[in-house]
């Protein structure tokens, strides 16, 4: 009786073990799971984007990956990175040693971005940005880094040429956030505005995020007729809002780090009227992307947020990479190199935000670019925001 026990209580023990499986897979299936990981800041002053990014990935997941990639089972692993460059590189260095992840979505920050994909670079592990901007993401010639946004470069060239062109603005005072992304923005804003008739009366960083008192009584005292900063909304807000609150009557711009419902939050009465250039913008303005908001909206009970539909869009074309390279490697899991190789060989994809053809560098080809200006201090108008530009542009060719 005893020996006639021993397979009865195995098969139990595997019948419950199939059961106490997601979604009760079977054993044999959890071979065939491919993991596509995302980078963005989940906690913090700028988690409002970073979860944004997120949810758009997860929801790509939910309905395209089963229809696009078959044979395999794919699984969302989110990485909160904090917006902060070392926890961003001890994440990369962390999730390439699961051989089941062959993608990266992400991520929101450049100054994360340039060295986590450093890593990702060492492990031939793809990358597909939804929100990066900074030139230095593609002009380093990395194969796993391609992005579906613009970049600062020209970002700073447009907004340089409307305040000069459109609003007529005479002179700028600029002040920037000491990152990757916020200086180098400001300092492409700032080389060419002298172009545009505006001169320039002063560049500054900081890292300050709650009394800019020091640096906005010498603004103050020059009276410049605009305030350009470069950075992000959690920083800028205070920022704008101490500035008015001085008296000081410029008018405002900034970059695509304004972009998002927590700046009016932050900001109130201090940021209506003001301009902002972006490569994202509210999905409200991408015309395929209506459905997209909708089931947005019903999955997360939000409306999304800038770079949540780039970052359905990176997945998206994540996964059509995926099944590529999975062809191409007759049914079998495929490698990180040719799933790499499969993303940067995607040409005319249509997407929600855009129709996707990468150059050599891993820029989109065009990529789009808008000139908003805010309507409103209630955070629940923003998608209402006024589009005052829109331009498609090709990526600076690579210097040789």
């Amino acid at each position: 009786m005893k020996r006639s026990r021993i397979p009865v209580t195995l098969a139990v023990l595997a019948l419950v073990a199939a059961l106490l499986l997601p979604d009760n897979v079977p054993v044999s299936a959890q071979q065939n799971v491919i993991k596509i990981a995302t980078q963005s800041p989940l906690s913090g002053g700028q988690s409002t984007l970073g979860v944004g990014i997120k949810d758009g990935a997860q929801l790509c997941i939910d309905q395209q990956a089963a229809r696009i990639v078959t044979g395999f089972r794919v699984q969302l692993v989110p990485f909160d990175d904090q917006a902060k460059p070392d926890v961003g590189v001890a994440n990369a260095k962390n999730l390439v040693t699961d051989p089941d992840i062959l993608l990266v979505v992400g991520h929101l920050n450049s100054g994360v971005a340039i060295p986590s994909s450093e890593v990702y670079n060492d492990n031939n592990l793809a990358m597909i940005s939804p929100a990066n901007t900074n030139p230095l993401i593609t002009d380093r010639g990395y194969r796993v880094v391609t992005r579906v946004v613009g970049r600062d470069d020209v970002q700073g060239q447009v907004g340089a040429e409307f305040a000069g062109k459109d609003l007529k603005v005479k002179s700028v005072y600029i002040v920037h956030d000491k990152t990757a992304y916020g200086q180098g923005v400001a300092e492409f804003f700032r080389d060419n505005a002298p172009k545009n008739g505006i001169q320039v009366l002063g560049f500054e960083g900081t890292e300050e995020k709650a009394n800019f008192d020091p640096i906005l009584t010498p603004i103050g005292a020059r009276n410049p007729g605009m305030i350009y900063f470069g950075g992000i909304y959690d920083q800028a807000g205070v920022f704008f809002k101490q500035a008015r609150a001085k008296g000081i009557k410029a008018l405002f711009m900034g970059p695509d780090g304004m972009d998002s419902t927590d700046l009016p939050k932050i900001a109130g009465q201090a940021i209506v009227g003001m301009h902002y250039t972006t490569v994202a913008g509210p999905p409200a303005f991408y015309p395929g992307a209506a459905k997209f908001i909708a089931d947005f909206k019903a999955k997360y009970k939000r409306d999304p947020e800038p770079f949540s539909a780039q970052a359905y869009d990176s997945c998206w074309i994540g996964l059509t990479a995926l099944a590529n390279a999975i062809k191409a490697a007759g049914g079998k899991k495929p490698t990180r190199l040719q799933v790499t190789n499969a993303v940067r060989n995607i040409k005319g994809f249509k997407g929600l935000t855009a129709t996707y053809s990468f150059d050599a560098k891993g820029d989109p080809d065009p990529a789009v670019y808008f000139v908003i200006q805010i309507v409103s201090s209630d955070p629940a108008k923003w998608g209402q925001n006024k589009l005052i530009k829109t331009l498609r542009i090709k990526p600076p060719a690579a210097k040789k």
